[in-house]
């Protein structure tokens, strides 16, 4: 099994900006699309807890960095990793690899840190990362058979 979740996109004009490459935001929220698919199709167990129980996942910082211009009707593969898991927080990585003629190309790498929560709005506390969480994350560290990083904290 690889060490990472897929979701495979072609780039559509409307992600692009006038010069004709893609437009930055793109990627963050490209970010989000994987995670929650992640969730529909992985931890489904984990998303109704999301959508019908008090249990929130915040983002407390994405980031991307850019190696290489893509465009229009690109197709991309972007795979989502786990790089950390603690009590309460979860750290990913995203690869944007560009997918042309049976060949592929890290065009970005991003991370996104993430907090389990819950209780009612205005009203939220940490909380621990849910065991079928855990469960659901533990085949997707970032290189395939390596530990992921653990810490007690936060």
């Amino acid at each position: 099994m690889a060490g990472y979740y897929e979701v495979r996109h072609t780039v559509g004009f409307e992600e692009t900006n006038f010069v004709g490459n893609v437009y930055y935001v793109n990627y963050l929220r490209w970010q989000g699309h994987c995670r929650e698919k992640f969730l529909l199709e992985v931890a489904p167990d984990v998303l109704a807890e999301i959508m019908h129980d008090d249990l929130k996942l915040f983002t407390l910082k994405a980031e991307c960095e850019f190696f290489a211009e893509i465009t229009a009707f690109d197709d991309l593969s972007i795979r989502m990793s786990l790089d950390e898991l603690t009590q309460t927080q979860i750290q990913f990585v995203f690869d944007y690899y560009l997918l042309r003629n049976d060949h592929e190309s890290l065009v970005a790498r991003g991370r996104q840190r993430i907090a389990c929560m819950r209780g009612p709005n205005n009203e939220t506390v940490p909380a621990r990362v849910p065991a079928q969480l855990r469960d659901a994350l533990a085949p997707f560290t970032e290189t395939q058979g390596a530990p992921v990083r653990q810490s007690a904290g936060g």
